[in-house]
């Protein structure tokens, strides 16, 4: 079960927030998947994965403050991982921030958050005091640093999501307190298996049946042959999801579907 944070103080780092779980259609309460990591040792290096909805309000909702975001990085470019971008700009200006924000990402995704900004150019334009965006491309091979800035080392992988480029992500805190594993949109592929070598959490999608996607028991595989400690689903279709995670335990047990907006430590 997730962390109950609506009522308590958050937990001790590092934590894994799950901003959405739905895929770009899902349930009425699941927005698309969105993560971040945090660390209440040092508050202000929180990651936020994707934005393909509003981003920062679904931080703010997991008890996280806009303030406290590092960086961002973009995984691929479709809508439901990308189009909220130039919002995420408009919500980090005005809540004042005038440092650099690092927005990473493979060049097809950094590309598409820069083509979102410039769209909206001439609404921006004028505004005083956007914050610079600081792009960094991150290389679409094996290992890939995405970031290396303490308490995180982030890298990456390209993942199986039919023609479209993606990767997977692989979070190592600080001092070897935890692992984290994301495979963003896959097939179940080998490169999540590295990615995932011995992690605490593996989130992992479980969209169903189709080119670039996996079920929720391609994913438990995936988590298995790995040797994770725990599986959450993410990326979750409309409607009832209980045959799809019964099929998952009885390949890995220790799986659960993601909560919207749960919090987990890692």
């Amino acid at each position: 079960m997730p962390l109950d944070t609506r009522h308590s103080t958050l937990p001790a780092m590092p934590a894994l927030h799950l901003l959405g779980t739905g895929a770009a259609l899902s349930d009425p309460h699941r927005t698309t998947t969105m993560l971040a990591v945090s660390d209440d040792a040092s508050p202000a290096n929180t990651l936020v994965v994707d934005c393909g909805g509003d981003v920062l309000q679904r931080l703010q909702a997991c008890g996280r403050s806009i303030d406290e975001v590092d960086g961002l990085i973009v995984t691929h470019a479709h809508m439901d991982h990308a189009s909220g971008f130039p919002l995420f700009m408009e919500k980090i200006w005005l809540d004042g921030r005038d440092r650099p924000i690092p927005v990473c990402g493979i060049e097809p995704a950094r590309a598409q958050a820069q083509r979102l900004w410039d769209a909206f150019a001439p609404v921006h334009e004028g505004w005083d005091g956007i914050p610079p965006i600081d792009w960094r491309t991150v290389p679409h091979e094996h290992g890939a640093p995405v970031w290396t800035q303490a308490p995180w080392a982030v890298t990456a992988a390209p993942v199986d999501h039919g023609d479209t480029a993606n990767v997977g992500l692989r979070f190592e805190h600080a001092g070897g307190d935890g692992v984290l594993a994301y495979s963003c949109d896959t097939a179940p592929t080998s490169s999540v298996v590295d990615l995932a070598q011995g992690a605490d959490v593996l989130v992992h999608e479980a969209n169903g049946v189709g080119d670039g996607h996996s079920t929720a028991a391609g994913a438990a595989e995936v988590a298995a042959e790995a040797g994770v400690d725990r599986l959450l689903l993410v990326h979750l279709p409309p409607g009832d999801k209980r045959d799809a995670l019964r099929e998952a335990r009885q390949v890995f047990p220790h799986t659960d579907l993601g909560a919207e907006l749960g919090t987990y430590a890692w």
